[in-house]
């Protein structure tokens, strides 16, 4: 059933990384708001079966493969979908990779640079090929999904960190850039939000993680995806260049 709140309907959205996990319940998000929703992903298959299964509910989404670290595969990936929809209203930059969990002195320079290819400059490669046709049209929504570690920052994961504290002033300083043109630019910093990734910890990881958040639980996919459905709808026309944390009380700055 389509939400009547924050309506898209008529609307074309990129999300990237959505074919799993927080990408993925933004794109059934904002599907389900009336938006046509491109689910982007570095992985093909896992983009169409998404957008296959997204269509089974009766939503409208096709796939696009897209290789966020590579600037010719994101500028041809948003030359398709605007040779198919026409515009793109919103982009939902999700494509992340944590990288290795290890100290700053134990990181090789393939570590550092794979994770800023793709959190960082992968954000950057993306805002920059739909800006045009968004100040075109004197119209557009980017949320940018950084993280608390991008805050407060995480041992073990110095390059993560770094690529998601430059994420955050990315979103402000193209908020600042395009706020003439009705484009709101910001950001949404989750902390531990529940997703099979998770399953790859262990049960103590999990509960020390959980241990700092005040209100004593994991986040959820279907939270992250509510605060990014504002922000990317035209209620959110007073508000960019901000962070919105998505976690529990954990950060409150």
């Amino acid at each position: 059933m389509r939400n009547r709140f924050f309506d898209l309907s008529g609307q074309t959205a990129v999300v990237t990384g959505a074919a799993r996990g927080i990408g993925a319940g933004i794109a059934r998000r904002l599907a389900r708001a009336g938006a046509v929703v491109a689910v982007a992903d570095l992985n093909e298959a896992a983009a169409s079966a998404a957008a296959e299964g997204m269509c089974r509910e009766g939503l409208e989404a096709f796939p696009v493969g897209m290789d966020v670290a590579e600037a010719g595969s994101v500028e041809s990936a948003v030359a398709a979908v605007l040779g198919r929809r026409g515009r793109i209203h919103v982009l939902v930059c999700n494509a992340g990779i944590a990288g290795k969990a290890l100290p700053a002195w134990e990181q090789s320079d393939s570590d550092w640079q794979s994770v800023i290819d793709i959190n960082l400059s992968g954000v950057f490669h993306c805002c920059r090929a739909v800006l045009p046709t968004m100040v075109e049209h004197n119209y557009g929504r980017i949320v940018n999904i950084a993280s608390l570690a991008g805050k407060v920052g995480n041992p073990n994961m110095v390059a993560y960190s770094a690529s998601k504290a430059g994420v955050i002033a990315m979103s402000k300083s193209m908020g600042k850039e395009t706020a003439a043109h009705d484009i709101c630019v910001n950001a949404i910093s989750p902390a531990v939000i529940r997703t099979p990734i998770l399953d790859q910890l262990t049960d103590d990881q999990v509960r020390y993680m959980t241990s700092r958040i005040p209100r004593g639980r994991t986040g959820t996919v279907e939270e992250v995806a509510a605060v990014a459905h504002f922000l990317a709808s035209p209620d959110c026309s007073f508000v960019t260049g901000q962070c919105y944390d998505v976690s529990g009380g954990r950060a409150t700055y």
